[in-house]
């Protein structure tokens, strides 16, 4: 990477946090294996902060799963109603605004394939709240569109018996829907193992790539290097979200597969340099392979996506996005990874042979992202 180029990324991450953006920043860019990184504001323990990751738990929480793909003891097109019964025979709303009684049967079983891509038929509606009666019981239930909150949802089985009382928004297996997947795809995990999330990824892939402060939430000995987490209010004003002594201080009830996950900037660089490497110690090539291609037909995507306009330049894999077409610098064609609301986000580009991580403590206020991370990445390109 040109040395004066890097300089400029440096200095477009630091107008964002002089100017009061955000209140720090890890930036870390690797490229061919040779990793360059960006320290700059408010941060506890500098290059080793540790952050909520949020849904950038989701490709680590995915990559488990394809472990047990690899055993055959997950199969993808494998109903999961024997080891979820809550989802076995789900109904379905007719229309988005019917009322909950107004269902029918679902026409094909969820599948394993079904979590994977998220595609089993529920998730976040893009819509204000309120605005269909379904919104209202998906609150109720615990699975309320938001940033992640740990010590406010109930364990495993009492979240999935919640879930199974919720029609679905649409058949299995015909459209994209954000974020609960994940969650269902974790106690899957767990009901499949029989061992809690955090065993399962700890056997299966921190421990193998050297993942020691990521997790579910962070000990005590480690807690002085736990950021403040920040978010805004609808007047703009920025205020504590989370506290280092709040709630990831403790473990959870509920270990979120869809944002449950801290972790820190060369932790997750190992999970992801083990992706673009083919899999590493924890998956085979063509696993890697298959979770970072299209898994998405065109009726899945049609009326979907998190913005306007998601599925135009970028499609899905199983638990990460995979961009289709470049209509900017940093849209490389093949780029997989994925974003963290509360303020993060981690990619892999195989044609650069770059990967690209952004850790901030500043939640962001809509799905598309803040200026800093669109002015990151475009500073990261930039400096090839």
């Amino acid at each position: 990477m040109d040395q004066v180029r890097l300089a400029r990324h440096r200095d477009v991450l630091a107008r964002h946090v002089d100017s009061g953006d955000i209140p720090g920043v890890v930036a870390l860019l690797d490229h061919g294996g040779q990793a360059h990184q960006t320290v700059l504001g408010d941060l506890p323990a500098g290059a080793d902060t540790i952050f909520r990751i949020s849904s950038m738990t989701k490709p680590v929480v995915t990559a488990a799963a394809m472990t047990l793909v690899e055993e055959c003891v997950l199969r993808l097109d494998d109903p999961i109603g024997d080891l979820l019964p809550e989802l076995a025979t789900p109904r379905v709303l007719k229309a988005i605004d019917s009322p909950l009684d107004d269902t029918v049967p679902a026409r094909r079983p969820i599948t394993v394939r079904h979590l994977m891509n998220s595609t089993f038929g529920q998730g976040v509606i893009m819509a204000m709240p309120g605005t269909y009666p379904v919104q209202t019981a998906i609150a109720e239930a615990g699975f309320e569109p938001g940033p992640p909150q740990p010590q406010s949802t109930p364990d495993a089985d009492e979240a999935m018996r919640l879930l199974g009382t919720i029609p679905l928004l649409s058949h299995p297996g015909e459209k994209w829907w954000y974020n609960t997947a994940y969650d269902v795809l974790g106690v899957l995990i767990e009901r499949a193992t029989g061992q809690p999330l955090d065993v399962v990824l700890d056997e299966r892939i921190f421990a193998p790539l050297g993942m020691r402060d990521t997790g579910f939430h962070v000990p005590a000995d480690k807690i002085a290097r736990l950021a403040t987490a920040y978010s805004n209010t609808d007047s703009g004003e920025r205020v504590v979200y989370d506290p280092p002594e709040g709630q990831w201080s403790t473990p959870p009830a509920f270990r979120s597969g869809a944002g449950g996950l801290v972790s820190t900037a060369a932790d997750y660089l190992a999970f992801l340099s083990a992706l673009r490497a083919g899999g590493g110690p924890v998956l085979s090539r063509p696993s890697v392979l298959t979770m970072t291609s299209d898994q998405l037909t065109a009726a899945q995507k049609a009326g979907g996506g998190l913005v306007d306009g998601f599925f135009d330049t970028t499609t899905w894999g199983f638990g990460l996005s995979v961009v289709t077409a470049r209509d900017d610098i940093h849209k490389t064609p093949g780029r997989f990874g994925w974003e963290g609301g509360l303020g993060t986000s981690g990619q892999v580009d195989p044609a650069e042979d770059l990967v690209t991580i952004l850790l901030t403590q500043q939640a962001w206020t809509s799905p598309a992202g803040p200026k800093v991370y669109s002015d990151f990445l475009t500073s990261a390109y930039q400096a090839l």
